[in-house]
């Protein structure tokens, strides 16, 4: 299995995740649960969908804008942008 098919297979069970965390907050919509738990799950929800977010973006800089690819940018380059993302998600999660 390639890096690339990794990353996918990776990417795809996030959004599983994704997927279960948003049918127990409909769930706990539905069952009229305290508004505080309901606030949790959708936390969850909003890192969770941060983090995939982070994800595509650094698959994105790797298979796509580093060597190989058509639009080629330096190798330290790349690092720095995946570093600004992986920045801008912890301050997005605080």
């Amino acid at each position: 299995m390639s890096q690339h098919e990794r990353e996918k297979l990776k990417l795809q069970q996030r959004v599983r995740k994704l997927r279960g965390q948003l049918d127990a907050l409909d769930r706990a919509l539905t069952g009229d649960e305290d508004c505080g738990d309901q606030l949790m799950l959708l936390a969850a929800v909003r890192g969770g969908i941060n983090s995939l977010m982070g994800e595509v973006l650094e698959d994105h800089i790797r298979f796509h804008l580093t060597a190989g690819s058509k639009e080629q940018i330096a190798p330290e380059l790349a690092e720095d942008l995946i570093d600004l993302g992986n920045l801008c998600t912890s301050l997005q999660a605080a």
